[in-house]
């Protein structure tokens, strides 16, 4: 493992920090290895999210039809438990 450091970070700022850390049971190294643990992950996110919204996947259905046999289903379920809503 490497060891990171950070330069001319403003008191008030490292104090925060400990504070947060603390509030969490963390040191402050664990805390802020957590955050950078936090913001690789959602670049990571952000990097699948974009190469899925490259290709066409996904469904032909058009939101009524899954409306509709959304609907559907429930009132089927509804009368088969007997619920309120349901036709039987």
């Amino acid at each position: 493992m490497v060891a990171l450091q950070i330069r001319d970070v403003p008191d008030e700022l490292r104090n925060k920090l400990a504070a947060i850390a603390q509030e969490r049971g963390q040191s402050l190294q664990n805390y802020l290895l957590d955050v950078v643990n936090d913001e690789v992950r959602r670049r990571d996110n952000v990097a699948e999210l974009q190469r899925f919204s490259r290709h066409s996947y996904g469904t032909r259905l058009t939101r009524d039809d899954v409306l509709g046999t959304l609907g559907a289903e429930r009132t089927e379920r509804d009368t088969t438990m007997g619920l309120p809503g349901g036709t039987g």
